[in-house]
């Protein structure tokens, strides 16, 4: 089910510079359909690679050799070298691929469709995907998370205010529970014991326990309007969430459950991701078609790249750990 894409001239990959980065920067403009490729020697983009229609998240495959770009509306996904911004090949047959996630021992490959109510599960062989799957999830299945032991895989219901786990063995889902106002992203804790639900139509943060059959909600951070999407911080211990209509990202103590630090973000910050030495932060400014990269030490930002239309994801291979 693989079809291959010609590819574009490859773009060389950028040295290593003060940003704590050296692979390209890659940042999908859902209304342009394209990718921006920055260079972070230089901040500056250096090329556009068309994708399908409006591609919002980005993944990395296990062997770290691709970066999968999924297309909402072409359904389809584009897998490009995440060192030379080169286009791998496209495979298409995926529907309505919005948000996607490995599973951490690499058997399972998930996708969740917003658009058409459902979350597919493919099996994984290490290069294509084989449908196992389709799952009937309700209204508009958002964001996924995926814990540790490859045992369940957590999804936020934007428009029914639900989080829902499905059980990978039996691939049905086994429980579902309301939230708060716009459930985005989702994140879990490393020991498999907490839920972290960002509320885009809210200001906070909330958390559940799924230690048990049953979900349980233990709390919520406030951290600012329109919580939306996380990003570990790369030290084990710190989680970063974008507040989307307050401007700002959150630093969450993964261990106390609180808010430590906040950094200003402009431009309704929506997608995260950490420069590997964890001293600066890219998000990117989904209202105003730029990158903008914030200095951890002085919460201040730094600079600005424009950007295409609507940017949403970011990612870098030279990112923070997970």
């Amino acid at each position: 089910m693989c079809l291959p894409a010609t590819a574009q001239t490859a773009a060389p990959a950028p040295s290593a510079s003060a940003s704590g980065i050296a692979t390209p920067v890659f940042v999908l403009n859902s209304l342009d359909d394209s990718v921006s490729v920055i260079n972070p020697a230089t901040w500056t983009e250096t090329r556009r690679i068309a994708t399908g229609k409006q591609p919002h998240h980005l993944y990395l495959t296990p062997d770290e050799k691709s970066v999968i770009v999924a297309n909402a509306l072409s359904d389809s996904l584009t897998f490009i070298d995440p060192k030379t911004a080169e286009v791998q090949r496209t495979v298409r047959g995926i529907l309505d691929p919005y948000q996607l996630r490995f599973s951490p021992d690499m058997k399972w490959f998930v996708t969740a469709a917003n658009r058409l109510n459902h979350i597919d599960i493919y099996k994984w062989d290490g290069k294509d995907i084989t449908l196992a799957k389709r799952v009937a999830t309700g209204k508009t299945p958002s964001h996924l998370w995926i814990d540790s032991k490859s045992s369940t895989i957590y999804s936020t219901m934007q428009d029914s205010d639900e989080l829902i786990a499905i059980d990978l063995a039996t691939q049905a889902v086994k429980w579902r529970t309301k939230t708060g106002s716009i459930p985005a992203d989702v994140y879990g804790t490393a020991d498999d014991k907490f839920i972290l639900v960002g509320l885009t139509g809210g200001d906070a943060v909330e958390v559940y326990d799924v230690s048990g059959a049953q979900p349980q909600r233990t709390k919520s951070i406030k951290t600012g309007a329109g919580a939306h999407a996380f990003r570990a911080f790369g030290d084990k211990r710190h989680v970063l969430v974008s507040n989307r209509v307050a401007n700002s990202i959150s630093k969450i103590d993964l261990q106390t459950l609180e808010v430590v630090d906040n950094y200003p973000a402009p431009g309704g910050p929506d997608c995260i991701d950490v420069s590997r030495d964890g001293k600066q932060i890219l998000v990117t400014s989904r209202w105003a078609r730029k990158l903008t990269v914030i200095d951890v030490a002085t919460r201040k930002i730094v600079r600005q790249v424009n950007v295409g239309k609507s940017p949403h994801g970011v990612w870098t291979l030279d990112h923070a750990p997970r």
